[in-house]
Order: structure tokens, then sequence, then C-alpha cells
């Protein structure tokens, strides 16, 4: 579990959390009943990596190898160029549009490397971020701690910087890092013209542009744009291969060829140039495959689950809730209610086990500064959810609910 405002809720083999004020004798679900539920549901809306055993997993990965990769090649050695790292590098590159792309272990070591070489190049140590961005939130100050940068924001509202607060930044910076999208409000996105006039005002104040695009794959349909289109916007991306593909781990960052090959070098300074990566390599296309073909379906499918949701707690007569946004821009978003953790685990697991349905993963509580009492869950809309329909969603919300009000909640 990443650092940053989801507190994971105790006994789910995660950092503990408070109580919550949980209704009488509701405790944390354990880890291992939590996931024997997920496991015997006969259907699952909102799927994840939880749950998989080392040999299902690696069961999965050789079924679908051989149509991503030759299984007759050789091991990769230190990511070598003509092995299979290589060949994750050059293909990323190319969705991208961009000359050239390096495979790291990690995208927190991608992302401040880029922002590293950045400001060697530009000669500025100031980043323009959001104080919601992951750097800020998940990736423990690395930038500052590491790389020796700091960050200025434009906006501390809940979404991107609009090019208007980029123009009125008093102060000069070097690199404008946008995270697309902006998970912690609800994985938004701006519109077109908006990014385009953001990306825009940092050029004409000499600056940069890096993109953290974990989920970069996913923004297409919001946009109307292709990938290279979006990526071309910016000076460097940052793609994730486990965030929307499913892959192990691992991240790859892309620009200029010569931007690039410095950033080999730091990765080794930092430690990223691995023995082997083999496993997360080939795990990578197989997710390039299977899973971003089927992305824009899942945005559209998201829609329709999130109109659902809204729809079934309206009719089960939930006093509060927020699905956020209430229209996704990507196929992930959030959904909030005001209750303790606590007791959604317990209902959503009591669900599962009752009813063979596993409606949400888990709800945390927010560290941010919202009232006391409310639960946050991320909702990922994705193939297991294909299956299901706007009445599907709203017969399990109620089942949900009446056992959530079955724990005096």
């Amino acid at each position: 579990m990443e650092q940053g405002t989801r507190k994971p809720v105790a006994g789910t083999g995660a950092e503990e959390a408070g109580s919550g004020g949980a209704g009488p004798g509701v405790r944390p679900v354990e880890r291992a009943r939590l996931i024997a539920a997920w496991r015997g549901s006969q259907r699952t809306l909102v799927d994840g990596p939880s749950g998989v055993t080392l040999r299902e997993r690696l069961d999965r990965l050789l079924a679908d190898a051989p149509t991503a990769y030759d299984l007759d090649g050789w091991t990769d050695v230190y990511g070598n160029d003509d092995g299979i790292v290589g060949a994750l590098e050059r293909r990323t590159a190319e969705l991208l549009g961009m000359e050239a792309a390096a495979f790291f272990p990690t995208g927190t070591m991608a992302q401040q490397v880029a922002l590293r070489c950045w400001a060697g190049r530009t000669g500025s140590t100031t980043v323009a971020g959001h104080p919601l961005s992951h750097l800020e939130v998940h990736e423990r100050d690395a930038y500052a701690v590491v790389s020796g940068l700091r960050m200025v924001h434009p906006t501390r509202a809940p979404r991107l910087p609009t090019a208007g607060e980029i123009y009125d930044l008093q102060e000069p910076f070097g690199t404008l890092a946008l995270e697309l999208p902006l998970r912690e409000p609800g994985f938004v996105l701006p519109e077109w013209a908006d990014l385009t006039a953001a990306v825009a005002a940092a050029r004409d104040r000499d600056a940069v542009v890096h993109f953290d695009g974990a989920r970069l794959w996913e923004c297409g349909p919001h946009f109307g744009r292709t990938l290279p289109e979006t990526a071309a916007l910016a000076d460097s991306v940052y793609v994730s291969f486990y965030k929307s593909l499913g892959g192990i781990s691992g991240a790859a960052l892309a620009g200029p060829e010569d931007f690039i090959e410095e950033a080999r070098a730091w990765r080794h300074r930092y430690g990223g140039q691995l023995f082997q990566q083999w496993p997360a390599a080939l795990a990578a296309l197989v997710g390039l495959d299977r899973e971003l073909p089927r992305l824009p379906e899942y945005v559209a499918h998201a829609k329709v689950v999130a109109q659902a949701l809204g729809d079934g707690l309206a009719e089960a007569g939930v006093p509060w809730f927020r699905v956020n946004p209430a229209v996704p821009h990507t196929h992930e978003f959030q959904v909030w209610l005001p209750h303790p953790p606590e007791v959604l685990n317990e209902a959503g697991v009591r669900l599962a086990e009752e009813t063979g349905t596993t409606l949400f993963r888990q709800w945390f509580e927010p560290d941010a500064a919202v009232p006391p009492g409310l639960s946050m869950t991320e909702v990922t809309v994705a193939a297991s959810a294909m299956a299901w329909t706007a009445a599907d969603v709203r017969a399990a919300v109620a089942e949900f609910v009446e056992r959530v009000g079955a724990l005096g909640a």
C-alpha cells in the first residue's frame, strides 16, 4: 500500500488505522477472511491483485506470454538492449511517439530521475506541481530529500493548474510536473484545451514539462486524442506497467534520445539497473497486448457503473454519499460514505460470503482535511466489471447497504 492519504484498515496486512468510531462489536476485518471472501465470489465488480497466489500469477503469465514475446529468447542481463527489456523500451517509445524510453523498476525512481535530469539541464531546482500529486503525497519528499529540489504550487484546488495560475506563479521554475490523471481528487483530468494552454504557459515561462502519466494509458477517451498526441505535449513522460495494464511492477520514462541516455546513467546511480527483470517486462508486454486495447471500453463502462452506484445509493435511502467524479474521466473514480471503514469492510465481506458478490474492495479513512466519519474507496472498472449491468450494480448496492444498516452504522 502506498504511503499517503489512505489509511489501510488494521488486520489487512498493511499499516494499522484507528477504529474510526465503528459501531458496537465491529472490528477490522482480518486479512485471511477478506481474501477468502474475495476468492470465493462468483462475480466481482472491483478486482485487484490481492488474493492471487504465486502459482496462479505464474500460470497466468505463462499462459499469456507466448503471444507477447518469444519464450525461447534469452533472459535479460542488466536490461540489455537486445533482450526483452530492450524490446519493451522500444515498444513503449513507439506507443508514446517518443524517441526513446528506459525501463525503471519503480515509478518513484523514474519520476525522481526525470526531475533531477531536467534540473541539471534547465539550471533550476524548482519544480511547479500540485500539492496532491504523487510526487508530494506518495514519494516521501524524495524530490527534496534525495535530489535537493523544491516544489511550488500554482494551485491548491482539487484539479490541475490552469494557464492563468501558471502565469501567476511569483517565482521562476524549471519544470512543470503534471499528473494525468490527478488521482487524489478522483482521477480527474482537465479538458484538452486547458491542458494545452497550461503547457503553453509553462513554455512561455521557459520551463520544460514532465507528465506523471502512470495512468496516461487511460486518458485518451477523455481527451479525444491518441497517446502520441498527448505525450507530444510534454518533454518527458513516465508511465506505469502495473497501473491500468495489470503488470507485475515497473515503469518507463520516455523522451528525447539524449535525455533518456542521461536518465539511464542516473538509473544506475539510483540502484535501478537490476540484474534481471524479465518477469516484470514480460508481464508489461502482456498488459500492452491485452489491457491497453480494452481501456476505452473500460472508461465507457465506468460511466455506467458510476451512475448505477449513485442511483443505487439514492434508492437505498443513504442520507449522504458521493461518487467522485459523478461522471468519471477515466475508468477509475471514488465513492464516499459517512461510515467508518471497519463497518463498510465488514458489510462488504458479509455480502461476498453470503451472496458470492464482491462489490467494493477496501474502504479507507482519509488523512486529508475532511469531516470525521467519512470513508472512501477507489473503484477501478476493468475486465471483471464488464458483465455487470446497471441493474446488477443497483441490486448489489441495495444488499450492501442493508448489511451496513444491520451493523448499526
